[in-house]
């Protein structure tokens, strides 16, 4: 990983390195500002403790996301959503947005997250895709923005994924690298739909993974992935 996660210096390490889409998380503070953050509390990633859930955008604001991973992003802090989406929109990419709301909260997250993308993106841009292991979140995001993709993550193998698939009307899968052989690869090429892989370190399973027909992999630095 070259940069903080979560950060606009993530955005922007990705676009250096000539990448087209990112991932990013999103929840709500507790007075409901969708921000870019991976865990339910601020402990790991940000200078902050407690509950994301509990804490405010104002105090959140002041956190120092960049600190514990190098000093040279000290000052660098915690970004509202639409401010990577307009990060991302200036370098032309694309992007995933996995919504990970926090215990409770999957309605709430969701209507935010999807509601302020819709104001700001532009009806010419390749559409986000929205992305949850949470079926709730992708049904309100369905019934919010019928016409934008929805990707269904995994982290087990489910031999009944394809009912889930159908039920919700998801444009693409995506599943934990160590759960993936050539058979289930197969299973989604047959079945039309594109599998994505998370998340790869490795270059050489990379290469293994895109030869069994998997449509995309995630990494955490994209020069991880692209050594001869």
């Amino acid at each position: 990983m070259d940069a903080p996660e979560n950060t606009l210096a993530a955005v922007r390490a990705a676009n250096e390195h000539g990448v087209k889409w990112i991932e990013v998380d999103v929840k709500i503070t507790y007075d409901g500002i969708p921000i870019l953050m991976h865990d339910e509390t601020l402990d790991r990633t940000t200078s902050g403790t407690g509950l994301v859930a509990e804490t405010t955008w104002e105090k959140i604001q002041k956190l120092d996301a960049g600190k514990s991973f190098d000093s040279r992003f000290v000052g660098e802090r915690i970004p509202l959503l639409t401010e990577v989406v307009q990060a991302v929109l200036s370098y032309d990419m694309s992007m995933i947005v996995e919504i990970k709301p926090c215990a409770g909260r999957a309605r709430a997250t969701t209507m935010v997250t999807v509601i302020e993308m819709a104001k700001v993106w532009p009806e010419q841009k390749l559409l986000p895709v929205i992305a949850s292991y949470d079926d709730e979140c992708l049904e309100i995001a369905a019934q919010l923005e019928p016409h934008w993709p929805r990707c269904i993550l995994m982290d087990q193998w489910d031999p009944e994924w394809h009912s889930r698939v159908d039920r919700q009307g998801a444009s693409a899968v995506a599943l934990r690298e160590d759960q993936l052989t050539a058979s289930r690869v197969k299973m989604f090429v047959d079945y039309n739909i594109p599998l994505l892989a998370y998340t790869l370190s490795d270059a050489a399973r990379a290469k293994e993974l895109l030869a069994w027909g998997v449509a995309a992999v995630y990494a955490g630095s994209p020069r991880d992935i692209v050594k001869p």
